[in-house]
């Protein structure tokens, strides 16, 4: 795919810049309409906000409180959509919202069946009050002194790194070059028209000179920098949020149902989950200036998730239970004015187009990451005067497309990849074998993510191919070592190079932590 991007042939239909979930869905809705496309990424797929998500492919409950009814229809109708196209990483999760004051139970239980009624014959379950006795049922470990009952409903959960990686996959067997570690470093222009792109090679160094008939900018929280190389004055768009999350053991919220707490001290969903045999938490909305690459919790963000958790829990988590911590950055869009809360800013995408025919999308969220792209898609083909060609992302099979995931156990997440990677165990003694008690991570899988999901650092494989980073940093950095040699001897990389990846990824994970 590198030597496709650097063939100076024809210029590509689209160049997309940026692999998160709007650009590797842009990737694919450009790619399954026909059109010749390139997708760039100057570091990982989804090693922004992308892989930093709450972790749910949901509707939004707080955006229905505040009166956003489109976005909250929007949202459940590409939530069932989603399900049903890749059904091995998206599944129903109940979740109960603990009633402590007497006006709770109606004023919650009438809402979220207006949510159930809104998605229609797309939802995932029905919303239902239940007893005090069926709450504590459900959540064994909930805070129960003035504890009244509560109102259980339904949304989706999933992991976002890896549908990042199997939409990536998808596009590529579609037809479409993408790319990752080559960062867009300027734009063509011809007649104040933008023709294309300069890039350089993020690892190997190397440049390139790329021509498009249309560029997107699907760069997220970054996408005022790329605005920015079209006109330097260009206005800020993007008012930055951080969002963090704890992840805890199982043990602080046993059993199968989730914590939604609607209102927080700062405005805020607040949420407790069970995912993957953890319990993550969060998140908080803390304005930003900046949105770095890799951002870091704020002191009184782990102060705050700690303490609201304590509340709701039996068991209060202290910083010592913290099995790792991550923050992302929403890319909330401006709209006009300054000042407010973000929290209040909502979560609709908005499409710009600059004189120069740069496009730009930006805003949205995981869940209706395939509207946005359709939207993009539709708008950019007009640009650059490509042929007509209806959508069908609404009904494409994500790669990985399993009905019956679970069968696979531990594997559930490859989906149809799963069979393929036991074969791959059996392949050298060793390779079925964990590579830490506490993570529930294959030598083999390491192996499975070099060969065949595009992972080039040892920081790809523990922290999205795998989510070894989230679920314990301090496992995931015991076996980096190990990470680091089996994909040394499968990409062909010296001991030198095994050395600089464990010491990278190390210092990266003292971040995770505390």
């Amino acid at each position: 795919m590198l030597a496709r991007a650097a063939d100076p042939g024809r210029p590509w239909d689209v160049l997309i810049v940026g692999g998160g979930a709007t650009g590797l869905g842009c990737a694919i809705e450009s790619t399954s309409r026909g059109y010749r496309t390139l997708l760039l990424d100057r570091s990982d797929f989804a090693k922004g906000t992308s892989s930093r998500s709450t972790k749910l492919v949901h509707g939004g409950v707080r955006y229905l409180q505040q009166g956003n009814v489109s976005l909250v229809l929007e949202a459940l109708k590409e939530r069932g959509l989603l399900r049903q196209n890749a059904p091995h990483l998206v599944h129903d999760l109940p979740f109960v919202v603990p009633n402590y004051d007497w006006w709770e139970a109606p004023f919650y239980g009438i809402g979220l069946r207006l949510y159930d009624m809104l998605a229609g014959k797309l939802g995932f379950g029905s919303s239902r009050n239940l007893t005090l006795e069926e709450t504590l049922e459900r959540l064994p470990t909930i805070e129960t002194k003035g504890l009244r009952g509560g109102v259980v409903y339904h949304d989706g959960q999933f992991d976002d790194a890896r549908l990042a990686i199997n939409l990536a996959q998808t596009a590529v067997e579609l037809g479409g070059t993408l790319l990752n570690y080559v960062q867009v470093t300027g734009l063509l222009k011809a007649d104040g028209v933008v023709t294309g792109a300069r890039a350089r090679e993020t690892l190997r160094g190397g440049d390139l000179e790329i021509k498009a008939r249309v560029v997107v900018n699907a760069t997220g929280a970054w996408s005022d920098t790329v605005r920015r190389m079209d006109d330097p004055e260009a206005r800020a768009m993007i008012r930055p949020s951080q969002g963090v999350h704890l992840v805890l053991d199982k043990s602080f919220l046993p059993g199968d149902s989730a914590i939604m707490v609607p209102h927080t001290d700062d405005g805020r969903v607040l949420f407790a989950i069970p995912w993957y045999d953890r319990v993550v938490v969060g998140t908080t909305d803390t304005p930003v200036d900046e949105a770095p690459l890799e951002p870091s919790p704020h002191e009184e963000e782990i102060e705050f998730l700690l303490a609201h958790t304590a509340r709701y829990l039996t068991k209060n988590p202290g910083r010592e239970d913290v099995l790792s911590t991550f923050a992302g950055i929403r890319p909330l869009v401006a709209s006009g004015g300054e000042g407010g809360e973000t929290a209040a800013l909502s979560r609709d995408h908005s499409l710009f187009i600059a004189r120069s025919g740069l496009v730009t999308i930006a805003g949205g969220k995981w869940t209706t990451y395939r509207k946005m792209a359709e939207d993009t898609i539709d708008q950019a083909a007009t640009l650059a005067g490509l042929e007509e060609r209806p959508c069908v992302t609404r009904d494409l099979r994500i790669h990985g497309f399993h009905q019956d995931a679970r069968s696979f156990g531990e594997l559930e997440h490859y989906g149809a990849d799963a069979p393929a990677i036991r074969d791959l165990f059996g392949e050298r003694p060793g390779y079925e074998a964990r590579l830490h008690p506490n993570l529930p991570l294959h030598a083999g899988e390491v192996v499975w993510a070099a060969r065949e999901e595009m992972a080039v650092t040892v920081e790809d494989v523990l922290a999205r191919r795998s989510r070894a980073l989230l679920w314990d940093a301090r496992a995931a950095s015991e076996v980096a070592p190990r990470v680091a040699a089996l994909m040394a001897e499968e990409l062909g990389r010296d001991e030198a190079w095994q050395s600089d990846q464990v010491e990278s990824f190390r210092a990266l994970a003292l971040g995770y932590l505390p």
